[in-house]
């Protein structure tokens, strides 16, 4: 089955979805609170048709179908009563957090659909999951299958402790304690200092085991948890940069094309694992894929953390500086407030241009396992 076209309709879909769904949030919290919201568009602008008006808010359809926008009364303009600069920033700052919060419950949600279909993950282990051949862990007898008790005398409880762990004993003899088949065994590696591209020092690809989910409620709070560590790993990134234990190249980010042939790429191994379990008949060996899914959880959080962030023209611009007023007791001045974020917009759009020519013309090469 061609899949390209499929592939390319779920990356606009999931694209425009997740912003129009972070749009969302921040208008059911200002209808909430009752800040006045002028226009919320489906799409970007121009527009084609305005489609009714609810509650003083004009609901349009826009050209270009790439998620949604609101245009809140004196967004900018504290002058303007009813308007949201005018509003105490108490009540600002809910209605800024609430496009991300849509993101990350979104991620919750996905993660649930997920963890129905694979079973949940037992965090309390950590299982080898892949072997790189000629790895240090082929040479010391590691398996696919193998649950790591122990790592250098510690108990090994997560899989970012036995990461780290590792890179603290680069070149060095690392103990391990792991469980086969209900036995224990002890087993001694030597993580590499320079590791092939897309390996890691001892080769290997690890995870949790999986037991399946009783039910679909049964997968929230994993999912919840799932998320939150997700985030911490987004946020602990340049540190971990920094300290080594995750390299440069493991940690670039994809831009649109990249993303774009990561969905052609995931959508066509979904529909094929698919495909190849239907015909399987009873083999229980063929497991279908949900590539796609994981992919959509990656985006919608991504989104969700970078508008978080203290960055002229992001959300969490806005609300760093709600947080000031809040603190100094004094409203800063609406024109330097503009003018920051003006600024900050164009150099944004300008490193974003440059970001999205470079990774069109050399994309990152992302190959799921």
């Amino acid at each position: 089955m061609n899949t390209t076209i499929l592939g390319g309709i779920v990356f606009v879909a999931v694209f425009a979805g997740i912003i129009l769904l972070h749009e969302l949030g921040h208008f059911i919290v200002a209808k909430l609170l009752h800040i006045e919201v002028e226009e919320f568009g489906f799409g970007f602008p121009p527009r084609i048709v305005k489609l009714f008006t609810w509650k003083g808010t004009d609901f349009t359809l826009n050209w270009i179908p790439l998620g949604g926008f609101n245009k809140l009364k004196g967004e900018n303009d504290p002058s303007q009563s009813g308007g949201f600069a005018a509003t105490n920033p108490w009540r600002r700052i809910p209605v800024l957090l609430a496009g991300a919060t849509m993101n990350i419950l979104t991620a919750v949600f996905v993660y649930t659909l997920f963890f129905s279909q694979v079973g949940l993950p037992d965090q309390r282990k950590v299982v080898v999951s892949l072997i790189a051949a000629n790895s240090p862990a082929e040479q010391a007898g590691l398996k696919t299958g193998d649950v790591v008790i122990s790592a250098g005398e510690q108990a090994v409880k997560s899989t970012q402790q036995l990461i780290n762990i590792t890179y603290t004993s680069l070149g060095k003899p690392l103990p391990l304690v792991i469980e086969r088949n209900g036995q224990q065994m002890d087993i001694s590696v030597t993580p590499r200092t320079n590791p092939p591209a897309g390996e890691g020092p001892m080769g290997v690809s690890i995870g949790n085991p999986i037991v399946p989910a009783k039910s679909w409620f049964n997968t929230i709070p994993t999912s919840f948890a799932t998320v939150g560590s997700d985030i911490d790993s987004l946020l602990s990134l340049p540190g971990r940069i920094i300290a080594g234990t995750v390299s440069p190249q493991d940690a670039q980010i994809a831009g649109p094309r990249s993303i774009w042939n990561l969905f052609q790429q995931s959508v066509s191994r979904d529909v094929t694992s698919r495909e190849q379990s239907g015909s399987a008949g009873g083999n229980t060996a063929a497991m279908p894929t949900n590539y796609t899914l994981l992919v959509i959880i990656s985006l919608t959080l991504t989104v969700g953390v970078v508008n978080l962030l203290p960055i002229p023209a992001l959300d969490g611009w806005h609300i760093f500086m709600s947080l000031v007023e809040i603190v100094i007791r004094k409203r800063i001045p609406a024109k330097y407030q503009v003018a920051i974020n003006s600024i900050g917009f164009l150099v944004l759009v300008s490193l974003l241009g440059f970001f999205y020519i470079k990774d069109f013309i050399n994309p990152i090469n992302i190959t799921l396992p």
